[in-house]
């Protein structure tokens, strides 16, 4: 019997799901589901009514556990609600769980699942998703609704070429470790608000591969050595940060580290540099063979290279990556798949999806460093790329002309800033298609309003690692009927198609591409 079969066995069964959060149930459902035959019939029946206030009630693995009844109530949450789960469910753990289990369970809560499985349980949220998508629309008398009641035909979730080890950027943090060590380098267990935060160790995480746990260690070795004590709260000074490892599958690694200077002079942060760069090429941290090494002087969270510039202690400025054959450049902050392979299987079917002419104008809205819109690049007659991060934008350009690809173009600025302006002046004659790739905070309003008002735009392919989220607003802009005040004026987009991706194994993410026409 695993841990936390045992665990149910010996509480109130509706604590073992009353307590446990949505990252949790997944995992539990697998217990009582191998349970299920032991459980009294009253106590398995009161667990599965509660297990279906965090998921949905055509769950694959809720309809496989004996005595499940479809006909059971679902509760509504309220977004507010959901945060607030969200927000306290990292800090909290089974009894007897050991903090390695916290962590694994917090960010790959599916790693007990196999991998079709896994799938399967995803597949059930992006229907979910598609349904709020008709619902929304029907609320606005759109009457878009498929079988199933979804807004438009799902395609099973592709999987992913690489399970384990797949990430090629992690991001560790410095602070207490379960033991107390405050100089320990690992992931976030509990929250800021809770004031219960832990730091662990990310050794037994599935998803990161070997490289990025060595260089985490040799990180907190060099730190351990340190005097200076690590920053944890900014106000109480110390100035050891955070570490941002990234790989290439070509085997090239580059290291971010992020200091805060606090009050020290030129000459002393001119020492830890020199400290740490010995360490790294001279000392025990030489066994992690870095391609490039960056010190960051940061007094703020998270700081662009505008802000505070990142400063190349060793090796080469850049890594490389290859994907469908072109060569990508990396800078330190620039956006990148954070799953290699499963970008190669993402950017093949956009090129199918695109069903782009050779006369085709290639919108490529939040390009990054402009791997979508080069691999696109022999099917059509230009690429617009548009991209906020000024050192992205530089690398597209270097990687356009190091693949030989000269019909191309790419802006560096805020895609509503960027997209309007060129859009208003629009007089090419070219079918325009577009595809956007935003951030979870998915894309600005005007930038919305400038694709549903350029009529030359008939398709559109939006790229979402989030679409329950902020997402969701754009897909109901793009659908809405027209509506001048708000300069709606353009023809409304219709949902076609939608494909998920598992870029991110053992999570419950995914990324989901939406096709939309008109």
């Amino acid at each position: 019997m695993s841990w936390p079969q045992a665990w149910c066995f010996s509480q109130p069964i509706s604590r073992c799901v009353a307590d446990v959060p949505l990252s949790w149930t997944v995992g539990l459902l697998c217990c009582l589901r191998g349970a299920a035959p032991l459980l009294p019939t009253m106590a398995l029946s009161r667990a599965l009514r509660l297990l279906c206030r965090h998921l949905r009630p055509s769950s694959a693995l809720l309809s496989s556990l004996p005595g499940w009844d479809r006909s059971l109530p679902t509760e509504k949450k309220t977004a507010a609600k959901w945060k607030e789960k969200k927000k306290s469910r990292e800090g909290f753990s089974l009894p007897g769980c050991s903090w390695e289990e916290r962590l694994v369970n917090m960010v790959t809560p599916l790693w007990r699942l196999p991998y079709q499985e896994q799938l399967q349980v995803k597949y059930e949220s992006q229907r979910k998703i598609l349904q709020t998508l008709a619902s929304r629309l029907e609320e606005l008398g759109i009457d878009v609704q498929k079988p199933g009641g979804l807004c438009c035909p799902l395609r099973p979730v592709v999987p992913s070429p690489v399970i384990n080890g797949y990430r090629n950027k992690s991001t560790f943090s410095v602070n207490r470790g379960p033991d107390g060590n405050p100089k320990t380098v690992g992931l976030y267990v509990g929250t800021g608000r809770a004031r219960n935060i832990v730091c662990v160790k990310a050794n037994h995480l599935e998803n990161i591969p070997p490289k990025h746990k060595q260089v985490a260690q040799c990180y907190e070795e060099f730190i351990h050595r340190s005097p200076l004590d690590p920053c944890i709260l900014f106000h109480e000074g110390g100035h050891w940060r955070e570490l941002v490892v990234r790989t290439t599958s070509c085997g090239q690694t580059m290291a971010i580290i992020t200091f805060h200077p606090q009050e020290l002079g030129q000459e002393a942060l001119a020492t830890q540099k020199a400290l740490l760069k010995e360490f790294f090429t001279c000392g025990p941290g030489r066994v992690c063979d870095l391609t490039s090494l960056y010190f960051q002087e940061s007094t703020m969270t998270r700081c662009s290279h505008e802000q505070s510039p990142f400063q190349l202690l060793h090796g080469q400025p850049h890594i490389f990556e290859e994907v469908l054959g072109l060569k990508f450049r990396i800078s330190p902050d620039a956006f990148f798949q954070v799953n290699t392979g499963g970008a190669e299987v993402l950017y093949q079917a956009v090129r199918e999806l695109s069903q782009a002419g050779g006369d085709t104008v290639l919108l490529d809205i939040c390009c990054g460093t402009g791997t979508i819109g080069l691999s696109l690049a022999h099917k059509v007659s230009k690429i617009i790329g548009i991209e906020v991060v000024e050192k992205a934008t530089e690398d597209a350009r270097w990687n356009a002309a190091f693949n030989g690809i000269s019909n191309c173009e790419f802006h560096s600025g805020k895609a509503e800033a960027v997209l309007p302006q060129l859009l208003s002046s629009w007089e090419d004659a070219r079918p325009l298609l577009a595809v956007v790739n935003p951030s979870r905070a998915g894309l600005h309003y005007r930038v919305v309003r400038a694709i549903r008002n350029c009529k030359s735009i008939r398709r559109l392919l939006y790229i979402s690692c989030k679409p329950e989220g902020e997402a969701m607003r754009n897909f109901l802009e793009l659908c809405c009927p027209s509506d001048p005040g708000k300069k709606l004026a353009g023809e409304p987009f219709a949902p076609t198609l939608a494909i998920p991706f598992d870029m991110f194994p053992h999570t419950v993410h995914c990324e989901l591409v939406l096709l939309f026409t008109r």
